[in-house]
C-alpha cells in the first residue's frame, strides 16, 4: 500500500489479547439463514469477506446446548462435538486469507423457543417467552447457572478445537441470557445473581472467565454487550448502567464489541437512520473506561467516517454487518484506493428479513450474497465472455442495469436501452419518496460502472419497438421492461371478488404518485392490498404535503411484511402521529366519485368512508408486449427478467439481471441441472448418531 494513502491508519495491525488483526475492518457476528443447515454456504459467506480484506470474521449467534434452541432458525450450532466438522469448514476458509475466524456463542434464555429440542426455557426469574407462543420460560436456580456455565465452558473447547481464534460472550440485542440477567425487568431475583447491578452483572463475569480459562492464552475472548437499550429511563442506557458495567468488566474481555440494542435499532433502516455511524454517540466513553481496544458499527460505508471515528478514539476497529454482507470488499478496496467502487449498503433489511423469514441470506446491492458456495458467484469475479457477440438490454431499472453491468464486465459489447429520461426505473422512482433516498445508490453504483466501460453504449428517451430492435441487428436480446400497478384494486384480498370501482371515480396507482399526479381536494383512501413499504411511504408523503389520508388494509397491521425488517413498529407509530386514520382488517369494496366502502375481513360489515380520490396499492401488470413481439424475429437469445418476469422487491429484480448475465451463452442443459448446489445429508450410516 503506497504511503501516500489517506486511509492507511485503517490498515494498521490491532493486538487483541494473544491474537493480532492485520487490520482495523471487523466483520461483527451476524446471521446468514445458513448456519448449521447449510454449513458449506455459511462458510463460503465468511470466506468471501476474508478475501475482501476482513481481518476479523465473525459467524452468528451459535447456540450451546439443546435448551437454547433457535429452530427453525438456521443458526450457528455447537451442542456437542459433531457439531465441530460443520464449524471447522468456516475457520479453515477464513484462515486461508490470513484473517481471524470469530464465534459467537449464545444461550438465548426466553429467546429461545426449543421448539425442535423440546427443552425447558431458561430465564433469570418467572417469565413468558418473548415471541407470542404459548409457552414461559422458568427461573433458574442454582443448578441451572451451574449447568450454564459447563454448557458454555464445553462450548468454548469445541470453539477452540474447530479453529476459531476469538471466543465471544455476547450480552446483547436483549435476546441473551448473559444480557437478560443484567435488566431488572427481567431479573427479580434475590441472591446473589439478582438486586444490586454488580449482582446482575455476576453471571456475565463468571462466563468471561470461564472462556479465558478455557483460551488458555491460545484465543481471545471478547463481550458483546448492548450499552444502551433505547428506552429512556425504561432501560438501561448508555450514559448510566451501560457504562457502570463497562466499568466494572472494563479490562477483562480482550475486546469489547458494544452497540445498541435491541436489533431493531442495531440494524436501524436508513428510512429512519439515514446517518452512517449513528450509534458513536453511544459508543463514544468506551474507549475511556476500558484499556481494551473496541469495535463499535453503525451502518460503515465511508472510509472518511471510519478514519474519522478512529482518529477520534471512538473505536480501535470498524465493525460492519450488513456493509460487509452489500461489499465483502471494502478493505481491498479502500487499500487500493477504489472508494468509488464500494457497493454501499442501501439499510434496506433485506438481509434481515431473511433471517427473520428463515430462508437464505440475500442483500439487494450484492446478488452473490449466499450464492458463494451454493452458485460459485463471486462478488468481484464473473466468467469471461463465451463469443464475441453484442448484447441488447431493452430497460434500464434495476434488473436490465445489472444484466447490462455484469454482461459488460464478461467483455460482451452492450448496449443499454432506456424508454424514460433518466436511468433507474423504480429505484430512481422510489428513492424520491420520503425516507428512502439511500435507494438510490442501487441505481448509482450501477451507472458509475458503466459508464467507464469502453464496450457499453447508453440512449435514455429510446422506447425501441421490434423494428427498430430489429435494425440493430443484435442478436441477444434482455427485456427488462419492469412491471406497473393495477388500478383496478386487485390484490391479494380481492382476488375472488374485486371492488367495484365507478367509471367516475378518482383512481391513482403509485405510479402516479411517483410521477407527481395531483388528486382532486379531499380526503384520499389509501388501499394496502400490497402490505410490504409502499403504501405506508405514500401515506407518509401525502400526510406531510397536509392531504387528509384514511389508510386501509386487510392486514392486521400497517405494512405487515416490514416487521422482517424491523421498522414496522416505526411506520405504524409515525402514521399514527401524522394523524392519517387507520382501519386494517379491512378490505375494499366499492369506489365512487365521493367515497368507498370497507369491509370487515372477518365479519364482512360494510363501513363508509368518505373521500375524493384512492390510490390503489394492490398487485402489478407485467410490461410483456414487447417481448411478445420481439417472438417474431429471428432472434438467438430472448429473455425476459425483473419485475417484467416476475413482479417483487428490487433485490429480485437485482438478482434476475445478475442471474441472466452469468448464464447467458451456458449450456442451457448444464444451468437446469445445476441450479444450486444442495446441502444434503448422507442417510448412509449404520446407526443414527
Amino acid at each position: 500500500m503506497s504511503d501516500a494513502n489517506p486511509y492507511g491508519l485503517l490498515f494498521e495491525p490491532v493486538k487483541i489479547g494473544p491474537v493480532t488483526a492485520k487490520n482495523r475492518f471487523y466483520q461483527v457476528p451476524h446471521c446468514t439463514g445458513l448456519g448449521h443447515v447449510r454449513p458449506r454456504a455459511d462458510a463460503g459467506v465468511r470466506g468471501m469477506k476474508a478475501e475482501g480484506g476482513w481481518a476479523v470474521v465473525s459467524n452468528q449467534e451459535t447456540e450451546i446446548h439443546p435448551t437454547s434452541d433457535l429452530g427453525p432458525f438456521a443458526e450457528g450450532r455447537l451442542w456437542d462435538a459433531r457439531d465441530v466438522p460443520a464449524l471447522r469448514l468456516m475457520t479453515e476458509a477464513v484462515h486461508k486469507h490470513d484473517a481471524l475466524a470469530a464465534i459467537q456463542l449464545v444461550h438465548n434464555g426466553n429467546h429461545a423457543q426449543n421448539h425442535i429440542s423440546r427443552a425447558p426455557v431458561l430465564a433469570p426469574s418467572e417469565m413468558s417467552i418473548d415471541l407470542a407462543q404459548p409457552k414461559q420460560a422458568r427461573a433458574m436456580d442454582k443448578a441451572d447457572i451451574r449447568n450454564l456455565r459447563q454448557w458454555h465452558r464445553d462450548a468454548a473447547k469445541r470453539a477452540k478445537d474447530a479453529g476459531f481464534d476469538i471466543i465471544y460472550v455476547y450480552a446483547g440485542h436483549n435476546m441473551t441470557i448473559a444480557q437478560h440477567f443484567m435488566l431488572p425487568h427481567m431479573n427479580q431475583r434475590s441472591d446473589e445473581y439478582g438486586g444490586s447491578l454488580e449482582n446482575r452483572v455476576r453471571l456475565t463475569r463468571e462466563l468471561l472467565e470461564d472462556t479465558l480459562d478455557v483460551a488458555g492464552g491460545d484465543c481471545a475472548v471478547a463481550l458483546r454487550f448492548a450499552i444502551d437499550e433505547m428506552q429512556g429511563p425504561d432501560g438501561m442506557q448508555a450514559a448510566e448502567e451501560g457504562r457502570a458495567v463497562v466499568e466494572l468488566l472494563a479490562d477483562l474481555p480482550d475486546l469489547w464489541d458494544v452497540n445498541v440494542a435491541d436489533w431493531s435499532n442495531d440494524s436501524a433502516t436508513t428510512r429512519f437512520q439515514s446517518q452512517d455511524g449513528y450509534q458513536n454517540d453511544y459508543l463514544a466513553y468506551v474507549k475511556q473506561v476500558t484499556n481494551k481496544p473496541v469495535v463499535g458499527v453503525g451502518r460503515l460505508t465511508s472510509p472518511d467516517m471510519m478514519l474519522s471515528m478512529v482518529k477520534k478514539g471512538i473505536v480501535d476497529l470498524i465493525g460492519a454487518a450488513r456493509p460487509s454482507i452489500a461489499d465483502p470488499f471494502i478493505p481491498t478496496k479502500i487499500k487500493e484506493g477504489r472508494i468509488d467502487e464500494i457497493r454501499e449498503c442501501i439499510g434496506c433489511n433485506i438481509c434481515v428479513a431473511s433471517d427473520n423469514i428463515g430462508i437464505p441470506i440475500r442483500c439487494t446491492q450484492n446478488p452473490t450474497m449466499g450464492e458463494e458456495w451454493r452458485r460459485g458467484w463471486h462478488p468481484e469475479k464473473i466468467a469471461p465472455q463465451v463469443s464475441d457477440t453484442d448484447t441488447l438490454v431493452i430497460g434500464g431499472g434495476p434488473a436490465g442495469l445489472e444484466c447490462a453491468m455484469q454482461l459488460a464486465r464478461r467483455g460482451y459489447g452492450v448496449t443499454l436501452a432506456e424508454a424514460r429520461s433518466e436511468f433507474g426505473g423504480r429505484v430512481l422512482r422510489e428513492s424520491q419518496l420520503p425516507g428512502l433516498n439511500a435507494w438510490a445508490r442501487v441505481m448509482d453504483y450501477r451507472l458509475n460502472d458503466l459508464r467507464q466501460r469502453a464496450n457499453v453504449q447508453m440512449f435514455t428517451d429510446s422506447k425501441l419497438d421490434p423494428e427498430q430492435v430489429a435494425e440493430l441487428g443484435i442478436k441477444h436480446v434482455f427485456v427488462a421492461t419492469g412491471a406497473t400497478w393495477r388500478a383496478d384494486g386487485i390484490g391479494r384480498s380481492t382476488q375472488r371478488h374485486p371492488p367495484q370501482i365507478a367509471p367516475n371515480a378518482h383512481i391513482l396507482t403509485p405510479d402516479d404518485i411517483m410521477t407527481g399526479a395531483q388528486s382532486p381536494e379531499g380526503p384520499v383512501l389509501i388501499f394496502d392490498d400490497d402490505q410490504i413499504y409502499l403504501a405506508g411511504v405514500i401515506a407518509e408523503k401525502l400526510a406531510k404535503e397536509g392531504r387528509e389520508v384514511i389508510f386501509a388494509t386487510p392486514d392486521s397491521l400497517v405494512s405487515g411484511f416490514t416487521a422482517n425488517t424491523l421498522e414496522q413498529h416505526r411506520i405504524q407509530a409515525q402514521l399514527i402521529e401524522l394523524g392519517i386514520d387507520i382501519r386494517c382488517n379491512q378490505s375494499l369494496t366499492n369506489l365512487t366519485p365521493n367515497g368507498a366502502q370497507l369491509s370487515c375481513t372477518f365479519t364482512g360489515r360494510n363501513t363508509e368512508v368518505h373521500c375524493a380520490s384512492a390510490v390503489l396499492v394492490t398487485e402489478r401488470h407485467r410490461e410483456t408486449a414487447l417481448y411478445k413481439a420481439l417472438q417474431n424475429l429471428d432472434l438467438t437469445t430472448l429473455e425476459l427478467i425483473g419485475d417484467a418476469a416476475s413482479p417483487g422487491l428490487i433485490v429480485d429484480a437485482i438478482f434476475a439481471g445478475h442471474q441472466a448475465a452469468r448464464d447467458f451463452e451456458r449450456d442451457p442443459k448444464e444451468v437446469e441441472q445445476q441450479y444450486f448446489h444442495r446441502e444434503i445429508i448422507s442417510l448412509e450410516m449404520d446407526e443414527v448418531l
